[in-house]
């Protein structure tokens, strides 16, 4: 939901700083839900946080999660404001996919369509884009969360 949210606020800010502070913040509210979904799960199921499953998937998420980060910065202060959202598609899309492969079959094909989502904001004019975004961080997550919530139970 935070990047649904993000997804109408961000397009309305008056400044590109205002826009990337958006999109961070919606990052960072997820973020943190996840951790906090990811603690509640291992601790109902009685499993230690650093499993070996947990481990797997952090080794294969994180580094995309890092090349992302570095890159907004670079793309950022270049002014390449443009090319961010395609890029964020793209390595989130990239770790989900390396993070989620020892996972349920249905991870790895949400990484998947973020790569398309990707490819098309990358090679599109605004606010294609932007839409893209919004359909990535807010709709794909909310469509792939109900369908992994009913299937595998969360």
């Amino acid at each position: 939901l935070a990047g649904l949210a993000a997804a109408v606020i961000a397009p309305a800010q008056s400044s590109r700083w205002a826009w990337l502070l958006t999109w961070l913040g919606a990052a960072a509210v997820a973020v943190a839900v996840g951790l906090l979904g990811v603690l509640f799960k291992a601790r109902n199921e009685g499993v230690p946080l650093l499993s070996r499953p947990a481990r797997q998937f952090a080794l294969g998420f994180v580094p995309a999660i890092f090349v992302a980060a570095l890159l907004t910065i670079v793309l950022f202060r270049a002014g390449l404001d443009a090319l961010l959202p395609g890029m964020w598609l793209l390595l989130y899309g990239t770790a989900v996919i390396a993070g989620g492969t020892f996972s349920i079959r249905i991870v790895p094909l949400m990484g998947v369509l973020f790569l398309f989502l990707g490819a098309i904001a990358l090679f599109t004019a605004p606010p294609v884009p932007a839409l893209c975004l919004g359909l990535g961080f807010g709709g794909l997550h909310v469509v792939f969360g109900v369908l992994i919530a009913r299937k595998y139970g969360g």
